[in-house]
């Protein structure tokens, strides 16, 4: 009997150490996958840490089109996260990969993924160097060409040159621009007033082709008859400039800008001088506080107080209200206008040179 029981324990001895054998291994597999779970975890925490930190910006350069990845490798280059992997992978659990911008960045060293994540979420790129320049309503291509080298680095001489070579640009409005002689700028009257800006390197030839594409937008914004309206009366876009620089070097109430529209629209008519001081301003580099009767005199095709009908060509760029004015003048029977002298620059209008000539007495009794 008790060689039976000796048997039987032998047997069981082996079973038990293969099981103390297997739970061992698995101990081990456990303790494993614990311990690699643990340095994981660690490794990420670690990857997910900022640099240190530094006041020194880094320039970041994200091209169109760009996916996370590609974002996380120039983020890693930079020196501005450790893993582009796990950034990757962050942006993935965060759902936030899908709205990253293209552009130049400045980040600085030190920066949390959410960070860099919400700046380049928002495209808060680093501003370009630009060349911003204004034209002002009414002004002449002369005092654009003065204006020029304060604002820009362009130089005034080459402007010009540009701006009387209209046969390199192609912009629509200046179809209709006369082969003339007396047009004193060739392209004066079509720069469009507005402020602009243009990358660094840009040039004078660019800035024209820019000013000129911006009349062509503007005039697109007119009424869809405005060419079937200017037909109708037989003028040309060049005309129509023409009559709308008048108004702008005229008008400075803009109520008014209609009402001298009919006024040159009914002189017009009547093949009377137009009698603008404003063409004769348009004589000198620098217009005058004061015309004086001599200056009035001087012959040029542009004195409208010797030439019936319209100067060859505009004497300013005229703004949107004064195109616009210039093509839908205001019915009325007036002939004259004479300012105010009370420094509203307003005008006091008459139909007849009688009542003119009152107006004009009773405007020096407001002034003095």
């Amino acid at each position: 009997m008790n060689d039976l029981l000796d048997q039987e324990n032998e047997v069981e001895r082996p079973k038990r150490s293969k099981v103390k054998l297997v739970l061992l291994i698995i101990g081990l597999i456990l303790l494993l996958i614990i311990g690699g779970a643990s340095g994981i975890g660690l490794y990420i925490a670690n990857a997910m840490q900022p640099m240190p930190a530094s006041d020194q910006e880094v320039r970041v350069s994200i091209p169109q089109g760009a996916g996370s990845s590609t974002i996380a490798k120039e983020l890693e280059a930079k020196g501005l996260i450790k893993n582009s992997s796990i950034f990757t992978y962050y942006l993935k659990v965060k759902k936030q990969g899908s709205r990253l911008q293209a552009g130049e960045y400045n980040m600085k060293p030190g920066m949390s993924f959410d960070a860099m994540i919400e700046k380049l979420n928002k495209g808060d790129t680093v501003k370009k160097e630009v060349i911003r320049v204004t034209i002002p309503e009414g002004y002449t291509i002369q005092q654009i060409a003065d204006k020029l080298p304060e604002q820009t680095p362009w130089k005034s001489d080459v402007f010009l040159q540009q701006a009387d070579a209209p046969g390199q640009f192609q912009a629509e409005a200046i179809g209709t621009l006369p082969d003339n002689k007396n047009i004193k700028h060739r392209l004066e009257g079509y720069l469009f007033p507005e402020t602009y800006e243009f990358k660094k390197d840009s040039t004078e030839q660019e800035f024209i082709e820019r000013t000129l594409q911006e009349l062509d937008k503007r005039l697109s914004t007119l009424p869809p008859d405005w060419q079937t309206k200017l037909k109708a009366r037989g003028l040309t876009i060049h005309q129509l400039l023409t009559i709308a620089s008048l108004i702008e070097r005229e008008v400075v109430v803009d109520e008014e800008r209609a009402l001298v529209s009919g006024v040159i629209n009914n002189r017009l008519k009547k093949n009377m001088p137009l009698q603008i001081d404003a063409t004769v301003q348009y004589l000198f580099d620098k217009p005058k506080e004061r015309l004086m009767e001599k200056d009035l005199q001087i012959q040029s095709p542009y004195n409208t107080y010797l030439n019936a009908g319209l100067p060859p060509g505009p004497i300013a760029s005229p703004s949107l209200a004064s195109i616009k004015a210039a093509l839908y003048p205001e019915e009325t029977k007036y002939l004259f206008y004479v300012t105010k002298k009370d420094g509203t620059k307003a005008h006091l209008f008459a139909e007849t040179f009688e009542e003119h000539k009152k107006n004009i007495a009773a405007s020096k009794k407001v002034a003095n």
